[in-house]
C-alpha cells in the first residue's frame, strides 16, 4: 500500500546551527516523526509566493494536511488591534496557511490543525480569538513559559469524531497563551478542566479536527493515525 502524502506546514524563521545563522525553513522533527509512525510520508511546506497558486499545485499531490504549531495569528484577520501581549505576527505564515486550507477544503483533503493550527482553522473560518488566555483564568497553566509543555486533562464530547480517536478524558501536552473564542462551522469537542476550548471539529464524512494541544509531543499521537487512515 502507498505510504499517503501528508503535508506539513513550517516555520520560516531565522534560526541557527552549524555555521549558519540565517532564515531558515523548519519544523520541529516530532511532527514528521509522528507522521511516520502513523503510516504516513511528510512533506514540508514552507510560505511560497505566489500563495494561492502554489497552494494548489501542491495539494493537488497530497492526501492529509497539518496546519502546524507557531505564532500567534494577526488580529487583523479577525478585526482586532494586537494586545501587547500578542506575539510579532508572520504575515508570511498567515496568508500561506489560508490558502492552504482553501485549496485542501476545495479537494475535500482530510485536515489536523495543531495548536496554531486550531486557532488559523478558526479565524479562517470566520472566527475570533481570546489574544492572552492567563487574561481569562487568571494563571499561565496552559503556557508554562520556555520550550516546556504544561499537563492539562481534556475532556472530550461523547459521541464526537474525536472521541472515536481518542477515548475520554486524555492528559496532553500543552503551550499556548491564545485561544479559540468563536468557530463558525465548527463543533466544539474539548475542554480543560478550567472550561477552556481544547478541541473543535467539522461536521461530515471528511476528517477535520483541530486541537490547542500537541499530540505530536505525547502518547495522543492517534490523532495523526486517524488522519494518515483518512488520507489513505
Amino acid at each position: 500500500m502507498t505510504r499517503p502524502l501528508i503535508g506539513l506546514s513550517t516555520y520560516r524563521e531565522q534560526a541557527r546551527w552549524g555555521v549558519w545563522d540565517q532564515p531558515a525553513d523548519l519544523l520541529p522533527s516530532d511532527y514528521a516523526l509522528a507522521v511516520e509512525a502513523a503510516g504516513g510520508t511528510p512533506v514540508l511546506l514552507p510560505p511560497s509566493l505566489p500563495y494561492a497558486e502554489s497552494a494548489a499545485a501542491v495539494v493537488t499531490r497530497l492526501d492529509g494536511l497539518v496546519i502546524s504549531g507557531g505564532a500567534d495569528v494577526d488580529p487583523a484577520r479577525y478585526g482586532e488591534d494586537a494586545l501587547p501581549t500578542t506575539f510579532r505576527p508572520r504575515p508570511d505564515r498567515d496568508a500561506w496557511e489560508w490558502a492552504l486550507l482553501d485549496a485542501a477544503y476545495g479537494r475535500d483533503l482530510p485536515v489536523l490543525g495543531v495548536c496554531r493550527g486550531m486557532q488559523v482553522m478558526a479565524v479562517h473560518a470566520g472566527g475570533t480569538l481570546d489574544q492572552h488566555v492567563p487574561d481569562l483564568i487568571g494563571t499561565e497553566t496552559h503556557d508554562p513559559g520556555g520550550d516546556t509543555f504544561g499537563d492539562t486533562t481534556v475532556r472530550v464530547a461523547p459521541g464526537s469524531r474525536l472521541e472515536t480517536v481518542l477515548g475520554g478524558a486524555e492528559p496532553v501536552a500543552c503551550h499556548h497563551h491564545q485561544s479559540v473564542r468563536e468557530h463558525p462551522g465548527f463543533t466544539a469537542v474539548a475542554w480543560a478542566d478550567d472550561g477552556l476550548l481544547e478541541a473543535m471539529e467539522a461536521p461530515g464524512d471528511t476528517l477535520r479536527i483541530a486541537v490547542q494541544w500537541h499530540p505530536e509531543v505525547r502518547a495522543d499521537r492517534g490523532l495523526f493515525k486517524a488522519l494518515v487512515e483518512a488520507a489513505s
